[in-house]
């Protein structure tokens, strides 16, 4: 058998650092800094494996702002590199008290070596850029939000006050904002400013949430958004979103797997004689957790009743009878979870974070397919 040299690489935007590792030997060697360049680090791994005799490089690095490009390079140049989740890195007080290029570079050959660390799964290409359309719509909502505050902190400011309806951001709210008129002109100036920021943004999220309804027919996630959009709560935008942040469902073994990955699970403090349960870890994709906890509060507010409405009626339209009664299965679950804890006295919102793992564990199994 080939001998395995493990490489650590501690990856900058200008500059890479790496280091190579012999078990056998227990030796660091060959550490070196060159600049950021898919070629040079290939250029390395080569004279590394001539100068071992031939043997097989592992190469690999942190999860960061770096991205999987150079990952994806090496791998199609047939090198073996994994991508490390910084959270399972086990550092010791001397990593934290000396932090430099070099040392990390030493730290991650060795993570690599023992296998004391989580592989980051490599979406496909087409994921990713659906991931990052997504992420674009989140930040943009963001602004808009931000942008929409801004309008109304400003006419609270000067005496301004809408209380014509129940909601702003109307047909009726516009039409009460052309009466607001100011008598400086520099206010006018700002009022125009603050009310073309909040327009300019509310549609710049509309086209991206048209453009989330195009991408839905993208072949490699059609049947999944289909599925996820027959349980209530999950619309278009939701169902894209969970797909394109989760990538492989199946990777998760058990629903309870996922539901840990979204951070939707308590806690729990163990110390002497006390036990307890704490609050949900927050772990994981945060992004993922909040569309999921939205889309439980969503269950609750749409047929109270138990009747569907034609929007559920309109998704579920061809889909299996199978499909359909998980989704209804589902639906039913979540509000009843909700139902019940706030009847105990628990707080909605606390409800609907319960409700939102109790919808994680059924959207897993409708993407692997667990639905008896």
């Amino acid at each position: 058998m080939k001998s395995i040299i493990y490489v650590g690489m501690d990856v900058h935007k200008d500059t890479y650092s790496l280091c190579s590792f012999d078990v056998k030997k227990n030796l660091l060697f060959s550490q070196t800094q060159m600049k950021a360049s898919t070629a040079n680090v290939e250029n390395y791994l080569n004279k590394v494996s001539q100068m071992n005799r031939g043997a097989l490089t592992v190469s690999g690095y942190e999860a960061g702002p770096t991205g999987f490009k150079l990952c994806r390079e090496l791998q199609k140049k047939g090198f073996a590199c994994v991508i490390i989740a910084p959270t399972s890195i086990a550092r010791t007080a001397k990593d934290k008290a000396v932090k430099t290029d070099r040392s990390d570079a030493q730290m991650l050959a060795r993570t690599l070596a023992f296998r004391s660390y989580k592989e980051v799964v490599l979406p496909s290409e087409n994921i990713q850029a659906v991931k990052e359309i997504v992420r674009l719509r989140s930040s943009v909502s963001k602004s808009c939000k931000r942008a929409k505050q801004n309008l109304l902190s400003f006419l609270l400011s000067h005496g301004f006050s809408y209380s014509d309806g129940v909601k702003n951001w109307t047909v009726k709210f516009f039409s009460w904002l052309k009466t607001i008129h100011f008598e400086s002109d520099y206010l006018t100036y700002c009022f125009e400013e603050y009310l073309s920021e909040a327009t300019r943004q509310m549609q710049h999220l509309d086209h991206l949430d048209k453009k989330l309804e195009e991408i839905e027919n993208d072949g490699e996630i059609k049947e999944g958004v289909r599925k996820l959009k027959c349980i209530c709560g999950i619309n278009t935008i939701t169902a894209v979103s969970l797909i394109a942040e989760t990538g492989d469902f199946r990777r998760f073994k058990t629903a309870n797997e996922f539901a840990s990955y979204t951070g939707l699970c308590p806690g729990r403090h163990s110390s002497g004689l006390t036990d307890r349960d704490t609050g949900i870890t927050k772990m994981g994709n945060s992004y993922l957790r909040r569309l999921l906890v939205e889309a439980a509060k969503s269950v609750k507010r749409a047929a109270p009743h138990g009747h569907k409405s034609k929007r559920i009626l309109v998704r579920q339209a061809g889909a299996s009878s199978e499909v359909i009664n998980y989704a209804d299965k589902a639906t039913a679950r979540i509000r009843m979870k909700m139902y019940r804890l706030e009847m105990r006295g628990v707080n909605w919102n606390k409800a609907a974070v319960a409700a939102a793992r109790e919808l994680a564990c059924f959207a897993w199994g409708m993407m692997t397919d667990n639905i008896a």
